[in-house]
This record gives C-alpha cells, sequence and structure tokens, in this order.
C-alpha cells in the first residue's frame, strides 16, 4: 500500500472520530485507541521521508493533536477545538488547508 492509498483509506475515519469526539458522541479513549492502530498499521508498511502532499500532513497533524493534548484540553481550548474541528472537515470535504497543520511522518 502506498502512503497516499494508506491516507486516503484513514483520512475519512480519523474525521469520523474526532468529530465525534468533539460532538460528545465518542470518548477520548476511542480515539486514542484509533490512533494507536493507524500507528499500527503504518508501521507495516516502513514509509520513510517527508509527509508529500497536504492532506498526508493535515492527516498526521490531527493524529498527533489527539496523541499529544488530553481530551480537557482539546474540549477546553477553543482555538485548539477549532483547529481539529478544521482539520476534521479537511480530511472530509478537502478546502483550504487549515492554519498551522505542520504534520510529520511518524519515525520508524
Amino acid at each position: 500500500m502506498t502512503p497516499d492509498e494508506f491516507i486516503d483509506k484513514k483520512a475519512p475515519q480519523l474525521a469520523e472520530y474526532g468529530k465525534a469526539f468533539l460532538s460528545d458522541q465518542l470518548a477520548f479513549n476511542e480515539v486514542q485507541l484509533y490512533l494507536w492502530d493507524v500507528l499500527e498499521e503504518w508501521q507495516q508498511f516502513n514509509h520513510q521521508g517527508d509527509a508529500q502532499t497536504d492532506m498526508e500532513r493535515v492527516f498526521w497533524h490531527l493524529l498527533h493533536a489527539f496523541d499529544k493534548w488530553p481530551d480537557w484540553m482539546i474540549r477546553g481550548n477553543q482555538y485548539l477545538r477549532k483547529q481539529i474541528d478544521e482539520c476534521c472537515d479537511y480530511l472530509s470535504i478537502g478546502g483550504q488547508i487549515p492554519k498551522g497543520c505542520i504534520g510529520n511522518r511518524p519515525n520508524s
């Protein structure tokens, strides 16, 4: 599976998980379980290098945000919440890349 195929498959799912969390329809630990499943699957491919597309950069940025920030911070920080919401929208429907998204591929 190429990196583009992987991102094309996983991005809509991540956006759905993110939106469900933001609207209190999904527990934060479910988002984190999905995050670890994605990372485990990514490792199987051993893709190296920088993110190649805006979609991939936003994907890794969003995944990193869910790993870095606790749920209370995401819910309570309006800037962070807005950025996560915009990243989810971008992964779902495209448009203009959200500001401040500098996602990088995880190191193996």
